[in-house]
């Protein structure tokens, strides 16, 4: 029987994104990718992000998040979830903040109203090498990454690449009906060119405050929401002169307000919604123990 039987988890959503928090702190425990696969298909605990609080390895911080994705695979960065462990943190005491830190670095959170949380998500990284891509791109507010559907139809071509934590490609778009993100989701995000793999976004600009968002989420596939690829498509847009640097991200789960800062930090403002809280039971590990 897995030693995560029996514990808490807290089911929430950010903006749409399905959510999980299992905060492990003080067990000694910690969860391998069977165990997170095992959760992500079990009734009703279906995520795009699980999001397990370690004991803080760093003074100031109330945890350490690791943040795995449905199939397993972790990433450092998740913004939708993170607010949602800030109200898990917060929604007891009187404190307005907290800090939390994860493999891509501290993240400071504050309540604005009940359901409502900023993070300030950190600096975007620019460079080919940060975000990595596997060849040299003297440009990434386009790089030459080329993609046409197999069956006919128009090609996504010149994505933006910004790494928030984990990385990003952004394709610009006047419409999203003649794009099927299912299929040329995945295709992209396992390109040569992204050794880490890559979430892919396609963005169109409404106005230079206003954003639309469609994702592909590496590791979790098509989503309602992302904060981090949010974040990246503000940063891409604004590299690029079509918004300023604060603008509305409207994903098909709720809006997101994204600001670059004049100190390079991207902060983020959005929702979260409490959905239930419940235990692991021993029958979602028992595939793992037969």
């Amino acid at each position: 029987m897995s030693p995560l039987s029996g514990r808490r988890v807290v089911r929430m959503n950010g903006a749409g994104n399905e959510i999980l928090v299992l905060d492990l702190r003080a067990s000694g425990l910690a969860v391998s990718p069977a165990e997170a696969r095992a959760i992500a298909r079990a009734p009703r605990l279906k995520f795009d992000q699980l999001m397990v609080l370690e004991d803080p390895r760093s003074a100031g911080t109330s945890a350490f998040m690791r943040i795995f994705n449905a199939d397993g695979s972790q990433s450092a960065a998740c913004g939708n979830g993170t607010r949602c462990v800030a109200f898990t943190l917060l929604r007891e005491g009187e404190e307005e903040t907290v800090a939390l830190e994860t493999q891509a670095g501290r993240l400071a959170c504050r309540r604005l109203a009940p359901l409502r949380f900023s993070v300030e998500m950190g600096r975007p990284r620019l460079r080919d090498a940060e975000i990595p891509l596997s060849r040299p791109a003297p440009d990434t507010r386009a790089i030459e990454l080329f993609w046409a559907p197999p069956g006919g139809g128009p090609a996504l071509r010149r994505p933006a690449v910004v790494n928030m934590g984990n990385p990003h490609a952004i394709f610009f778009v006047e419409d999203f009906a003649p794009y099927d993100l299912a299929v040329a989701g995945p295709a992209l995000e396992h390109d040569p060119i992204f050794p880490e793999r890559a979430n892919i976004s396609l963005a169109r600009i409404v106005s230079p405050e206003r954003i639309e968002l469609r994702v592909w989420e590496r590791g979790v596939g098509l989503t309602l929401a992302c904060g981090s690829a949010a974040c990246a498509a503000l940063v891409a847009a604004a590299r690029r002169g079509l918004t300023g640097r604060r603008a509305t991200v409207v994903l098909p789960g709720g809006e997101l307000e994204i600001e670059w800062r004049a100190d390079d930090l991207v902060v983020m403002a959005g929702p979260v919604e409490l959905e239930f809280e419940t235990v692991l039971e021993p029958s979602v590990f028992a595939d793992l123990y037969a």
